[in-house]
């Protein structure tokens, strides 16, 4: 575990670069994080102490540059910091390690199971899940990895998805929409195993709701439709036969 010396002159965000400019290799590697922090949002609306951030520098000790993991996920910490957010992570600001993080192997590899897991046990990152698609076989990789620290090192974890007792949540892949694009994401699940919610999933809920609400009013409008006929037939036959109700 690194450790920080708070009594040193140390420099800030706004000291530092907000990133490695190292550009992503495909778009999923923006989407797979970001559909996280969305179902996250969901999840955790009233909640103002975490912070997940996507393809952000963090910076974990003075001289070194930053680290930029895909996704990674800090607890209590402020969900939103200045007026204009946050333009990296710097440890030693927040004073919080962050407790996942997330690196989505591309084409060009980056030594995520070499380099970044090594910095990420030094420093102090409870886990560490490498999700490997299209080049698993390339890398000698399961797809889907998740890693635990245990006296320093990384351990892998076993299941599909894996339940992280200090984060409360659940982690694992499968197959769904987001975005209008269908195929297997990362989502966070409950104790039970059981799928989150994401704002597809919401968005798709609301609309069947909104649907049947109108197919209920269509059906109370045609029911009102046919008691007006049936009355209105009804005082025809009886005015054929000289009845006429406004008589009696």
């Amino acid at each position: 575990m690194v450790q920080y010396n708070p009594l040193q002159s140390l420099p800030t965000e706004d000291d530092l670069p907000d990133s490695d400019d190292t550009p992503v290799d495909n778009e999923l590697q923006v989407l797979i994080p970001s559909l996280l922090r969305s179902i996250l949002a969901l999840l955790w609306a009233d909640r103002m102490d975490w912070f997940f951030g996507v393809n952000m520098g963090v910076y974990y000790e003075v001289g070194q540059p930053a680290i930029v993991p895909d996704g990674f996920l800090s607890l209590g910490v402020p969900r939103q910091k200045r007026e204009n957010g946050r333009r990296s992570y710097v440890i030693w600001q927040e004073q919080v390690v962050p407790q996942l993080v997330l690196e989505c192997v591309s084409q060009t590899y980056g030594g995520e199971y070499d380099n970044k897991i090594a910095k990420y046990a030094n420093i102090g990152a409870l886990y560490y899940i490498i999700y490997n698609p299209d080049y698993g076989r390339r890398d000698q990789h399961d797809s889907f990895e998740v890693y635990r620290l245990v006296n320093g090192h990384y351990l892998r974890q076993s299941g599909n998805p894996v339940w992280m007792p200090e984060l409360a949540l659940g982690i694992g892949v499968e197959q769904g929409t987001f975005e209008s694009w269908t195929q297997n994401w990362l989502y966070w699940y409950d104790l039970h195993g059981q799928r989150l919610p994401t704002p597809d999933t919401i968005i798709a809920r609301e609309r069947q709701r909104a649907e049947q609400e109108r197919q209920r009013a269509e059906q109370e409008r045609q029911r009102a439709e046919q008691e007006r006929q049936l009355r209105e037939d009804l005082l025809n036959r009886l005015r054929e036969k000289g009845i006429d109700l406004d008589d009696l």
